[in-house]
């Protein structure tokens, strides 16, 4: 029995609003790829949750076990080209098909760019970009095949913005951004969809100990924000899950952002208040 009650970024859809299909999350076990995919799973999709540590599986998986999702588990490492197309051959051999995929995956930490060193450069662009195309081809090519299919690709703001401290991230969100629009372009004519959703700031246990570990640094980063505070999990997935959904079926190559205004331009006065002007 599906049950959305406890899932809040599914409770806007209607029940079994992904029944029959079949989609694949990387990094599907923690953070925003968990709260994908426990929305997925309550709307009835069956899903495959990929990352390279079996722990981040557990808690889903003994969810789903109670709630009566159908939810699987693969370790791979989205680095790996063999094990990327093993884990499709797998997934397509059980299923026949795979309807979405979410390339969610990521590795991120702030880091003087002086002082970044290769290997930390070439861990996160392997993972955000490489990961990412690779997941795209090896899944793409029998949604081509089947003319039919969308994939979902997890960026940032600052892939366009820049922030100081994640030149290895950004650079790497900004070819993905790129990937996804070139996809849709390329694919969009021949069934496939292909999008992407940038997030903000949101509460993340992962992303607070490497983005944001002390309250000061928090509430400088909300003091950003137009909102004036971060997104939960819940409000990004919701977005994610409107985007997997038929009501954006006519969208192609889009970047929704979900950053409560925070990536916008504040220039001199952004405030709202009136201006006081001194006199004489």
């Amino acid at each position: 029995m599906q049950n959305d009650e406890a899932v809040p970024c599914a409770q806007p859809f209607r029940a079994g609003s992904f029944e029959g299909q079949v989609a694949v999350v990387t990094g599907g076990g923690t953070g925003l790829g968990l709260e994908v995919s426990r929305g997925l799973a309550a709307l009835g999709a069956k899903v495959v949750i990929a990352s390279r540590s079996g722990e981040h599986h557990k808690a889903l998986l003994d969810e789903a076990a109670e709630r009566g999702w159908h939810v699987e588990a693969e370790t791979f490492d989205v680095r790996e080209v063999a094990q990327v197309t093993a884990l499709a051959a797998a997934v397509l051999e059980r299923h026949g098909a795979v309807d979405i995929l979410v390339n969610n995956a990521a590795g991120n930490f702030v880091c003087p760019a002086e002082r970044l060193s290769e290997r930390a450069w070439r861990a996160v662009l392997g993972i955000v970009l490489d990961g990412t195309f690779y997941c795209s081809r090896e899944f793409g090519r029998p949604m081509l095949k089947r003319g039919q299919g969308q994939m979902l690709n997890i960026v940032a703001t600052y892939a366009w913005t820049g922030m100081p401290g994640v030149v290895h991230s950004a650079s790497a969100k900004a070819g993905v951004l790129a990937m996804t629009r070139t996809l849709a372009a390329e694919w969009g004519s021949r069934g496939v969809r292909v999008n992407a959703v940038a997030p903000g700031p949101f509460e993340s246990r992962g992303a607070a100990a490497n983005l944001w570990p002390d309250e000061e640094v928090r509430r400088r980063i909300e003091g950003s924000v137009p909102l004036g505070r971060f997104a939960t999990a819940d409000e990004v997935a919701m977005q994610c899950l409107w985007m997997l959904s038929p009501a954006s079926a006519y969208m192609n190559g889009e970047c929704l952002v979900v950053d409560g205004g925070g990536w916008l331009g504040k220039g001199m006065w952004n405030d709202g208040r009136p201006i006081e002007r001194k006199k004489g």
